[in-house]
């Protein structure tokens, strides 16, 4: 399953959200302007963005801060990837080299702070206090997830719960910030702007599931990344998790071997085992339960093309191969 089926309903307002983005990383320093023009150009599924935009047009929303407010989700996400890629030593992301393989790790970090700082001059044009105490809620949420996923690097007893408050905080709270700051913009009902924050919320945690089975399943050359890298870099993830709990005690050894230092050289045992307990399948319903929880959150919701298309997004976030 692809996002293809958001173009015929965002294509003219992502064209608009990419057009703020360009403009707004445009620098006379060079290295900012030549940073951001790769990152831009490397493209990404954009869905952040785009679950902003039909919230907001769910909600009846008709002017064009959705635009800007887009932009500045997929600013701060970019920044987190930026810096990501330098904690975790990544050389992959989206098909291409790293943007810390391909300038440097000092660059990555410092272009990852003007993204940040650029995103809330955006927000101020905004000039909605509301909007302020979201993003600035959401941001502060994500940094406490990275650090705690840093904690537990190398650590296979983190349980499921542990590693729900991770993914929570690291990758569904800007999901969940993006559907409120949709909903707000419309000016809609308390009622509806909850259901849009809880569905983003439920969407990013199907979205992260997802990510972790696709680590162990997927093909490079779809999900634009090295298979395993989440091993390598000691996560302990869903999948791993759940074959630790029902797998043989042959099977938890080697995971536990892997989390705490073999990394690549054990993948191939690994995902045997992944497999043969029957964890790949187990945090593939993990998702798709999720993703029907963001599915229900719409129930409340008009009618409406937008609507719909938030309802396909659920089942893209769980369905997909990249």
């Amino acid at each position: 399953m692809t996002v293809d089926f958001l173009k015929p309903v965002l294509g003219a307002d992502m064209a608009d959200v990419d057009r703020v983005l360009r403009e707004s990383l445009s620098s006379d320093v060079v290295l900012i302007r030549r940073v951001a023009d790769y990152i831009v150009g490397g493209g990404g599924k954009r869905l952040r963005p785009a679950l902003l935009l039909l919230a907001a047009r769910a909600c009846g929303y008709g002017g064009r801060d959705h635009h800007v407010l887009a932009a500045v989700v997929e600013m701060i996400h970019t920044a987190t990837l930026l810096h990501d890629d330098v904690v975790d030593e990544s050389a992959m992301r989206r098909g291409n080299a790293t943007a810390n393989a391909a300038f440097g790790n000092p660059a990555s970090v410092l272009v990852g702070d003007f993204l940040y700082s650029r995103a809330f001059q955006l927000m101020v044009q905004v000039d909605r206090m509301r909007v302020l105490a979201i993003v600035a809620d959401a941001t502060n949420t994500i940094a406490e997830g990275e650090v705690m996923q840093l904690m537990h690097a190398g650590d296979a007893e983190l349980d499921e719960r542990a590693y729900l408050a991770v993914i929570e905080r690291k990758t569904a709270k800007l999901f969940e910030a993006a559907g409120r700051l949709g909903a707000v913009l419309g000016d809609a009902e308390p009622a509806h702007e909850d259901a849009l924050a809880r569905y983003g919320r439920h969407l990013g945690i199907a979205f992260q599931m997802m990510d972790d089975v696709l680590d162990y399943s997927g093909h490079t050359a779809e999900i634009g990344k090295n298979l395993g890298d989440d091993l390598a870099e000691g996560k302990m993830t869903l999948p791993l998790i759940r074959a630790l709990a029902v797998g043989s005690p042959a099977e938890a050894s080697l995971i536990r071997h892997a989390v705490c230092g073999g990394g690549l050289t054990d993948f191939g045992p690994v995902v045997a085992a992944l497999e043969r307990s029957g964890a790949l399948a187990y945090a593939r319903k993990r998702a798709e339960a999720e993703a029907t929880a963001a599915a229900s959150c719409l129930d409340g919701l008009p009618s409406t093309p937008a609507s719909a298309t938030l309802l396909q997004l659920s089942t893209f976030a769980a369905q997909r191969t990249y």
